[in-house]
């Protein structure tokens, strides 16, 4: 049976999404809502689906890769929306169907598909596309996710030539402390840049839980909205239907 709450956070978010979007005078039509399931359980993802939700972020490979699988048939968009390890590209890349965190070189060589060492036609390498977005750093942090905005084109411009990738757009969090409007108008400025060098990137991953309706107002096609549908997160997560 779905948690009465849940439906309730999932309406109240959906309805917050449906005002923010008519004030910026877009359609919600053109806004997709990725509820990120970070340390839920798998019976939570599943009253979620029974509620109509079809696109989920995970940001732990380990963590996701199991939901993933439990989850198979179930009609699951996965989006990846944390930082992904060189090593772990291939496996990420196996379940998701949008990686949101591309940002450098050497993984977007992992993750694109080695068509010289495989024999598949061109339907199956078409199959194999994996949409992307590229993470861009909005601090001056380099050990936060993202590529700093100076090498923003020469990692665009890698993504579009990598075989099995589709580039969306821009990916960014606003900086704590930061005025998100401020920050999403900058993203929204870089994606119209990028689109001189990638014309059908138009695409805009920006906005969570407590600032989706500044990103909103600022051209945000992806939310990624955690705790205000599911509450907050467990100490502990058990990945099995309980």
């Amino acid at each position: 049976m779905t948690d009465p709450d849940l439906s309730q956070r999932l309406a109240n978010v959906r309805g917050g999404i449906a005002d923010a979007a008519r004030l910026a005078g877009r359609s919600v039509d053109d806004i997709t809502t990725v509820v990120v399931t970070k340390f839920q359980p798998v019976s939570l993802v599943r009253e979620l689906l029974e509620l109509g939700v079809r696109d989920f972020g995970e940001s732990r490979h380990q963590e996701a890769q199991v939901k993933a699988a439990e989850l198979a048939g179930s009609g699951i968009r996965w989006h990846f929306v944390g930082q992904v390890q060189g090593k772990k590209a291939r496996q990420v890349r196996a379940y998701s169907s949008v990686i949101h965190s591309v940002d450098r070189e050497s993984l977007v060589a992992g993750l694109a598909t080695p068509v010289a060492d495989q024999g598949e036609s061109t339907a199956e390498l078409d199959s194999s596309v994996v949409d992307c977005f590229v993470q861009v750093n909005l601090t001056e942090d380099p050990a936060r996710g993202g590529v700093s905005i100076p090498d923003l084109a020469p990692l665009v411009e890698r993504v579009l030539s990598a075989p099995g990738l589709r580039l969306l757009g821009l990916m960014a969090v606003a900086p704590l402390g930061a005025e998100p409007k401020r920050s999403f108008a900058l993203v929204s400025e870089l994606g119209a840049q990028m689109r001189g060098i990638a014309p059908d990137a138009r695409y805009l991953s920006m906005g969570m839980s407590q600032d989706y309706a500044a990103a909103i107002a600022e051209g945000a096609t992806h939310l990624r909205i955690g705790t205000a549908i599911t509450g907050n997160r467990p100490a502990a997560v058990n990945l099995k239907t309980s």
